[in-house]
């Protein structure tokens, strides 16, 4: 069997491929904002800083939003990370125990540089370019995705 070993470029390239990532709205605003610093995720996310995402706000916005670059991750035990973030994930303490409520860990993903898109892209405007399906938590973005999501990373990477 033949191996293939990729170049330094191309991992590198792989190792920080965008996160396309759903959010409510109001979560969205507040990231955008710079109010919000921190998102919450249930599962571990294994992205590098770095990294850029798209926001997506799910409905009844449904529309790419803007972008943001992932600054750190920081996956612990749920308390430990209310201690260390709560002043930055936008949530109440109820709001937060609520989302994790069985989770032996959480990630909170530090995020730097938002910007919000002058002209969002809607739902049913990025189906109109291919098969587009927003993610219900998070995924990266994926090569068969509507080319203007590759535009935007390229234009903010």
């Amino acid at each position: 069997m033949t191996r293939t070993v990729a170049s330094d470029e191309e991992a590198r390239r792989i190792a920080t491929r965008p996160l396309l990532m759903s959010l409510r709205p109001r979560f969205a605003d507040a990231i955008l904002d710079g109010s919000k610093t921190v998102e919450l995720r249930r599962t571990r996310v294994s992205a590098v800083p770095g990294t850029l995402i798209v926001i997506y706000a799910s409905a009844p916005v449904m529309s790419v939003v803007g972008v943001a670059t992932l600054d750190a991750v920081d996956i612990d035990r749920p308390a430990a990370l209310w201690r260390r973030h709560k002043r930055e994930l936008g949530l109440t303490r109820q709001e937060f125990d609520a989302y994790l409520e069985g989770a032996e860990i959480a990630c909170g993903l530090q995020v730097r540089e938002p910007r919000v898109l002058e002209e969002p892209y809607p739902l049913s405007w990025l189906r109109g370019h291919a098969g587009f399906q927003p993610p219900q938590s998070y995924r990266y973005l994926a090569d068969l995705d509507p080319e203007p999501l590759h535009a935007l990373t390229r234009a903010h990477g």
